[in-house]
């Protein structure tokens, strides 16, 4: 597989090496030839000096023939455009770009653009640092928007079907453990005692969640 990578930041470089030691063939792009120094002595792909979003540049990469690219330079303007570049122009089949305005990668997660919305990220893996009561997070989407997390349940939800506590939670559960085995729920499954589920949801109805679910459901004595 054939990867254009542009910017040779600490991302960059570690991405390119990554890729590069699962076998992969990497070009990487940079407007700094400086910034290839971070890719060490022993990186054997391609480094081209240059704006990611030149055509000329990205041909000189490869990106005729890439499988993938992936835009991580510092700049959220100059990673969409290369990125819509390589997709719209070059029909690049997979792309990636990160993006730290949040609002901006909901944007371009919506016009089919894949992002990694850094600083939501970063800053949410801090806060549940900071928080260790709050719910463990297991899983969050790109965007940042949405993520699974552990939900412990009250023990009257117990022998009722998981549709009784989506309806009241308002979420979607994603899978259950049981027995050390995860499963897929269905609409009839009843919930056991000792089960672990995993529930999907927003961050404006995470506190919402857990405190329904770890209430007796309503109606119960």
């Amino acid at each position: 597989m054939h990867v254009v990578i542009m910017g040779c930041g600490r991302v960059g470089a570690t991405l390119a090496q990554a890729l590069e030691a699962r076998g992969h063939s990497v070009a990487i792009i940079d407007r700094n030839p400086e910034a290839f120094r971070r890719l060490g002595r022993d990186f054997e792909g391609r480094t081209v000096t240059g704006m990611g979003f030149d055509r000329q540049v990205l041909i000189e990469a490869g990106i005729e023939h890439a499988d993938a690219f992936a835009a991580v330079s510092s700049g959220d303007n100059s990673n969409i455009i290369s990125a819509r570049v390589a997709r719209e122009t070059f029909g690049v089949p997979t792309v990636v770009a990160r993006i730290y305005d949040p609002n901006r990668a909901a944007v371009y997660e919506r016009l089919g653009i894949p992002t990694v919305a850094t600083v939501r990220w970063t800053a949410d893996r801090i806060l549940h640092h900071l928080l260790p009561d709050s719910s463990p997070e297991l899983w969050r989407d790109p965007t940042g928007m949405v993520s699974i997390i552990e939900v412990p349940v009250h023990p009257g939800w117990i022998a009722r079907p998981l549709r009784d506590l989506e309806q009241a939670t308002g979420a979607r559960i994603a899978c259950l453990v049981r027995f050390g085995e995860g499963t897929l729920p269905t609409a009839s499954t009843v919930l056991q005692e000792g089960d672990r589920l995993y529930m999907l949801v927003t961050d404006d109805m995470t506190s919402r969640v857990s405190a329904i679910a770890g209430a007796a459901p309503e109606g119960d004595v």
